[in-house]
């Protein structure tokens, strides 16, 4: 079992920067990877980023790559993504899955279904 709690969401402008943070508990989060998946209104939960336990594979859709970075810390519990250069279209709200699944590849851990547990979310709006 494991519970996760986003932060760091916000009201920011277009070129902005925001850094979210997504804690959890239990004793066993280095061995799940994560993914942060975004939902604006009246849209489906679309992938974003995801990490690999140990940290060593991240992988991006398209839209973020270059501007986005994912990053976890495994002591602290908590995975990061780091947003800049946002864009009004990256208003949504934000969500970490966990996925028991602890390696990552190509085409891996980008779809919902995926991941095993889920937080609340967070929401990012971008002002133009």
């Amino acid at each position: 079992q494991i519970q996760l709690v986003e932060s760091g969401g916000g009201l920011v402008q277009a070129g902005g920067s925001l850094r979210l943070s997504c804690a959890a508990s239990g004793r066993t989060f280095s061995s799940y990877a994560m993914g942060w998946f975004r939902q604006a209104p009246g849209k489906e939960r679309e992938f974003v980023a995801t990490i690999s336990s140990s940290g060593g594979s991240t992988y991006y859709t398209d839209s973020v790559k270059g501007r986005f970075s994912i990053s976890r810390d495994n002591a602290k519990k908590t995975v990061y993504l780091e947003m800049n250069s946002l864009k009004p279209e990256d208003t949504a709200v934000y969500y970490c899955g966990a996925d028991r699944t602890p390696w990552r590849s190509p085409n891996m851990g980008i779809r919902a279904i995926e991941y095993d547990y889920w937080g609340q979310g967070t929401q990012v709006t971008v002002s133009s």
